[in-house]
């Protein structure tokens, strides 16, 4: 059964933001919301693959995110049960094929974020013969996107110290996830398509964070020819995009960005107006941002 969309950030749920006292500069108590931060296991039938810090919401979705973009589900697998325990803090992913991935685990590189993501060693060897679609992206659906985006309800702009990344088809957000570090949010988006069989050929992905070359990696992985964000991006990151033909567009606000790979796709319909970046849709946060 598919799902409803779109699927939207929650900052009014309990679960995800703890109240924390804390003093000013001038020594008044203040009292704000603060985002969770906790450990989640992620387990492959019987073997232990990682443990990941993450908020804590849609725990099957990031659990078979990650095993996918690290290449341990593959394209035909059948996923025969997810089980998530609360109390244990643990998910397994239970799969027909019977794996073993000893040696990948040993492999591991750590990454740059805000939380520290971990990659293993051979994820670059999946990009190789890679081919994404030669789909069209408009600027008038880019520019539409981070207006939306940007204003619409999330722990960002309630709590702060948050990432997210949502999945986009033309002009219209679809799956909005967020986590305290950009690969759990991706992940999560990865996990979703794998479930529900949804198509990666006319989709964008708009992340809030850094165009780094894990990022590009798993949207190419995922088989989306088209990642945008309103931040900036890494060399690696670029010479990555333009290695597997990805269009890459970074420090996306109001109607200035700029193209680093993939141009090719890139159909410029919209009239630009004058004042480039509307002062109210500019994405601000709680003020730790």
């Amino acid at each position: 059964m598919s799902p409803r969309l779109p699927i939207l950030p929650d900052p009014t749920d309990p679960r995800l933001t703890r109240a924390v006292s804390g003093r000013d500069q001038t020594g008044a108590k203040v009292d704000i919301n603060v985002v969770e931060e906790r450990p989640l296991t992620i387990y492959l039938n019987s073997q232990e693959i990682v443990t990941a810090m993450t908020i804590g919401d849609y725990p099957e979705y990031l659990a078979v995110g990650f095993l996918r973009n690290q290449r341990m589900l593959q394209d035909d697998d059948r996923i025969t049960a997810i089980d998530y325990d609360d109390d244990l803090e643990v998910v397994v992913v239970r799969t027909e094929r019977q794996t073993s991935y000893e040696d990948k685990v040993k492999k591991k590189t750590r990454t740059s974020g805000c939380a520290v993501g971990t990659v293993f060693g051979d994820m670059m060897e999946g990009l190789d013969g890679l081919t994404l679609p030669r789909s069209e992206v408009r600027t008038s659906w880019l520019f539409a996107l981070a207006k939306s985006i940007n204003t619409m309800p999330s722990l960002y702009l309630e709590a702060g110290a948050i990432h997210g990344t949502v999945l986009c088809k033309a002009d219209q957000p679809l799956v909005y996830m967020e986590d305290v570090g950009r690969h759990n949010a991706v992940d999560k988006i990865a996990g979703f398509m794998f479930r529900h069989d949804v198509p990666a050929a006319d989709k964008i992905l708009y992340t809030t964070g850094r165009l780094t070359s894990e990022m590009v990696i798993k949207t190419a992985q995922m088989g989306i020819p088209v990642l945008a964000s309103r931040s900036g991006f890494t060399a690696w990151g670029v010479e990555i995009a333009r290695q597997v033909g990805l269009t890459l567009i970074g420090r996306m606000r109001g109607q200035r960005f700029i193209c680093l790979s993939g141009e090719d796709r890139l159909i410029r319909d919209a009239t630009l107006s004058a004042d480039d970046e509307d002062r109210r849709h500019r994405r601000k946060g709680a003020a730790d941002d």
